[in-house]
């Protein structure tokens, strides 16, 4: 339900926002299920990650020149000076501070406060409610594509690329060269991973997909899980061509899947990781979108009173890309 509370002002080396949109996806959802911290004394609050807005005001401390920024936020509470944010790897920060909308208050209010090194500013002319695909849904991409070192000689599958990471996945994969595939279940996601160039691949059968059919050219070199159950890394490591990479992005609990140091060996297969991005490939994930090399894809746009059928929506997986909260739709 929805409450109202005080403005907050910004405290030392922080800034308020004015916040125009809030991205809507299934990570906003884990925040709320407390998958990242259930701490019950965080409660009361206000969830949203995925915002972006204007800086109406900075405390002591904060660059007076961000007054005035629209801005995206940065999700990850990094500190800033330990060695892996001096290193630019902000999200591997060994100081973390948590999460915004988990430790702080974010999005899916009009007005937030943040730590002023946690504004990304966006181009001039960026639309607030496409931008909101810019600090998660593409900038995560942005990371694997760095991560697998996705290039022009890759064949990269996508499952669960209708999804708000996957549509921008299979766009961010293209952009780097790739041929890229979209696996996905349902006919209206299939045909807009058709639309953005990309072979779409009906996968409610998953195990009896024949890899070798994907890409006329081999398997896939390259296979990213945004689903992350035992039934999709498993086909995922079978799946791919000697020398690929599985890179995996999920966090659920419970969903172990077996493998054996021998076939790793044998495929020369490498399984990889993928956490969030840094603050600068959230940078480049702001001038693809205004440049127009990828378009942000959001299935539904909503006021408050909406959110929580999307929420739903997504739980039932039937939201084509991203969701978003405009605050101009009170």
């Amino acid at each position: 339900m929805w409450e109202e509370i005080e403005e907050p002002t910004p405290g030392p080396g922080e800034a308020a926002i004015e916040v125009h949109a809030c991205g809507i996806g299934l990570t906003v959802l884990n925040c709320i299920n407390g998958d990242l911290d259930d701490d019950a004394a965080l409660l009361p609050r206000v969830p949203g990650h995925e915002l972006t807005g204007r800086v109406t005001a900075v405390g002591p401390g904060a660059a007076d020149s961000l007054v005035g920024r629209m801005v995206a936020a940065y999700f990850y509470l990094s500190c800033g000076s330990c060695g892996q944010c001096r290193a630019g790897h902000d999200s591997r920060c060994t100081e973390l501070g948590g999460w915004v909308g988990v430790h702080t208050d974010g999005g899916y209010a009009p007005v937030t406060t943040l730590p002023a090194r946690n504004l990304i500013p966006l181009p001039d002319g960026l639309d607030p409610i496409a931008a909101t695909v810019v600090p998660d849904a593409v900038a995560t991409p942005v990371h694997v594509r760095s991560r697998a070192k996705i290039g022009a000689s890759d064949r990269v599958a996508v499952i669960g690329a209708g999804g708000g990471v996957g549509i921008h996945m299979i766009q961010v994969a293209a952009h780097a060269g790739a041929e890229v595939a979209g696996l996905d279940i349902l006919d209206e996601k299939l045909e807009a991973i058709a639309r953005l160039g990309a072979r779409p691949v009906q996968s409610d059968r998953l195990t009896a997909l024949d890899p070798d059919t994907l890409f006329p050219m081999g398997r896939p070199t390259v296979v990213v899980d945004l689903v992350g159950v035992a039934g999709t890394a498993r086909w995922a490591l079978d799946a791919l061509d000697p020398g690929g990479r599985l890179v995996t992005l999920t966090t659920f609990r419970d969903n172990p899947f077996e493998i054996e140091s021998r076939e790793l060996v044998f495929g020369e297969t490498a399984v990889i990781g993928s956490r969030y991005a840094t603050k600068a490939e959230v940078a480049e994930a702001a001038r693809l979108v205004a440049s127009g090399a990828v378009t942000p894809i959001i299935g539904a746009t909503t006021g408050p009173d909406g959110v929580l059928e999307m929420h739903a929506a997504l739980r039932r997986g039937t939201l084509t890309g991203r969701g978003a909260l405009a605050w101009s739709r009170r």
